[in-house]
């Protein structure tokens, strides 16, 4: 779940505005990590997971352009994605329409485009917006590319990732050079801020509580598995895992079944589902709808974050 006035939009519409805002160098062999799927997914506030389906949505409509460029920071030259004619003109159709929003600002009533923009990205100004359209100083919610910051529901997933995979490497009171390399690649993949990195690292070292690794890695399993397919990405994060930590071919075996498994949801999460489900048939939820879920939550003792599960999966669902 995304707060504010960007949870008014899709993820392929604030992808769009993502990709119209960073546009791919000519005539150049580097392009921005913005472009990667790592940046775009923290650009849009969703995990990296849930990026693929979206893409491939627009480059099946032949709005968006695929290449090979090295990035800054990668050992090896990665795809980075930018729009096609056909999507740029739609994108700047949807910018457009978005930059002549009204929003309350300093108590005055103006368009989102006379917001001072200091050298900032039109989806960071607009994380600054609420959902009843009130400008704040300070962000509404942030990208997980971020120093610091609330993030979505779905990036919380991300960081409770990190920060169990920082506990397991720091039970022994120290990380060693392969943990480093492990931990370091996961970071990379999701595009998460080193200085965010860092507190994730310092929590898990005051906690008490050491999950195994073999929790993690089912963990890691079950976010790879979500649209039940396995990328390449996810593939190798996976083996530098299984190989630091030990984990043998039956044990993967049995954790990757379990990972396949669908979830037995009780009875409450099922009715939560079903009328989740029915919200989200035009692929966004109204302001109305959203109260109308907030008030069934609460009735239903239905957590955030197993709201924000349930969005996820429905909203990977939706072609």
């Amino acid at each position: 779940m995304v707060d504010g006035y960007l949870g008014k939009l899709t993820t392929e519409q604030r992808m769009l505005i993502h990709l119209f805002d960073n546009i791919l160098p000519t005539n150049q062999w580097e392009a921005p990590v913005a472009l990667t799927q790592a940046g775009i997914s923290a650009a849009v506030h969703v995990q990296r997971k849930h990026v693929p389906r979206t893409l491939k949505r627009l480059e099946k409509a032949k709005e968006i352009t695929i290449c090979n460029r090295h990035v800054p920071g990668a050992k090896q030259r990665r795809k980075v994605y930018s729009l096609s004619t056909t999507g740029r003109t739609r994108a700047k159709l949807l910018v457009d329409q978005t930059l002549a929003t009204m929003v309350s600002c300093e108590g005055k009533s103006i368009q989102i485009r006379e917001i001072p923009k200091n050298n900032r990205r039109i989806l960071e100004i607009l994380s600054h917006i609420d959902e009843h359209l009130h400008y704040h100083d300070k962000p509404i919610i942030s990208s997980i590319s971020m120093a610091s910051g609330k993030v979505s529901m779905d990036a919380q997933s991300s960081e409770d990732l990190v920060r169990l995979m920082f506990a397991c490497a720091w039970e022994d009171g120290i990380i060693t050079h392969d943990e480093h390399q492990l931990i370091s690649g996961v970071v990379e993949f999701l595009g998460m801020h080193p200085e965010r990195v860092k507190r994730l690292s310092e929590e898990a070292r005051d906690s008490i509580e050491i999950s195994p690794p073999e929790d993690i890695y089912l963990e890691m399993l079950s976010q790879a598995l979500f649209d039940n397919q396995l990328i390449d990405d996810e593939l190798t994060l996976l083996d530098t895992f299984r190989g630091a930590y030990g984990i043998s071919d039956e044990v993967h075996e049995k954790l990757l079944n379990l990972a396949k498994k669908e979830p037995v949801y009780p009875e409450n999460v099922n009715t939560y589902y079903k009328t989740l489900e029915t919200a989200l048939i035009d692929g966004i939820i109204t302001e109305d709808e959203e109260a109308m879920l907030g008030t069934l939550r609460e009735s239903l003792g239905i957590s955030d974050k197993q709201h924000a599960n349930l969005l996820a999966k429905i909203l990977d669902s939706i072609k």
